[in-house]
């Protein structure tokens, strides 16, 4: 089986990898091109063009930034859909709206393909060891078809229903994540205001009810350390939440916690810190307040 796969940034690079350990046949295509260097001196093949590799693949894994390169990917000039034979699988693992999933797994099944959206949650560090959480919507055999690719690089993965489920199952995820972020954030700026340790804070706030993932990542791993090297970048958790948050109105809310999230992080990203980690939506807030929440001196 063939494996083509278009994006090698963060994510796509270590997922690639893991499929070249696990004995996968894989070729790969990035814009840039010094991107692609490192997988073909660890063994995949690379291709000139998204048109060719979409040609000699059986399937497509795509895992890109935002949703309008999503669209140009697949539905472009030169693009998979007009390029891959009838029966090639494609695998979307972009965060998208669900809108975009059942748009492209239209056109696939004119196209005689199977489209599978596939979003991930887990970080780098997930795609390194194989145990990325994966969302799956669409067709049901397509999906147990590549089911032994999917377990190389996840460790839950779960098929939620037709084209756009796993879409919609993952920006419930990033909605989360971005609420929990501002949170966290709020109440680490808030308590060093008051003259709380942030170490101290964080150890009483880890042992409670308040205690979460992000709360320990953000402080642990980037905050306390001032490290804002991405992990995932604030601009994406914008996108990410700002899609989520179209979902919420869809459903019938009218004001939800999500909208301050959005808010927080456009302001983040306007500020410059949008390639930065999404931990870092915290500084804007130590700028407002004059503190910095870092480690006991």
């Amino acid at each position: 089986m063939k494996i083509g796969f278009v994006g090698i940034g963060v994510m796509g690079s270590r997922m690639v990898k893991r499929l070249l350990d696990h004995g996968y046949q894989v070729s790969v295509y990035n814009r840039t091109k010094e991107k692609v260097k490192a997988l073909v001196e660890h063994g995949a093949g690379q291709e000139e063009s998204i048109s060719s590799l979409a040609q000699n693949s059986d399937v497509i894994c795509t895992c890109l930034s935002m949703p309008g390169d999503v669209l140009e990917v697949y539905q472009g000039n030169g693009g998979i859909l007009e390029n891959a034979r009838p029966g090639t699988i494609c695998i979307d693992f972009t965060s998208v709206g669900a809108d975009t999933s059942k748009t492209i797994h239209a056109r696939a099944i004119e196209k005689g393909l199977s489209y599978l959206d596939c979003p991930v949650s887990g970080g780098p560090e997930g795609a390194e060891s194989g145990s990325l959480t994966i969302m799956a919507g669409g067709e049901r055999a397509a999906f147990e078809k590549v089911f032994p690719i999917l377990g190389v690089v996840g460790g839950t993965i779960e098929h939620l229903g037709q084209s756009g489920a796993g879409s919609i199952a993952k920006l419930m995820n990033q909605y989360l994540v971005a609420v929990h972020s501002l949170a966290v954030s709020e109440v680490m700026v808030t308590g060093s205001k008051f003259g709380l340790a942030p170490e101290q804070l964080y150890k009483i706030l880890s042992a409670s009810y308040g205690d979460s993932r992000i709360l320990r990542r953000h402080m642990k791993e980037y905050v306390f350390d001032r490290q804002f090297e991405p992990g995932g970048a604030v601009k994406y958790v914008h996108k990410d939440v700002r899609l989520a948050n179209q979902l919420l109105q869809e459903a019938g809310l009218r004001e939800f916690t999500g909208q301050l999230a959005e808010e927080a992080y456009r302001l983040s990203t306007e500020q410059g810190l949008g390639d930065l980690d999404m931990s870092a939506v915290i500084l804007p807030l130590e700028e407002q307040c004059g503190v910095v929440v870092k480690k006991n001196s």
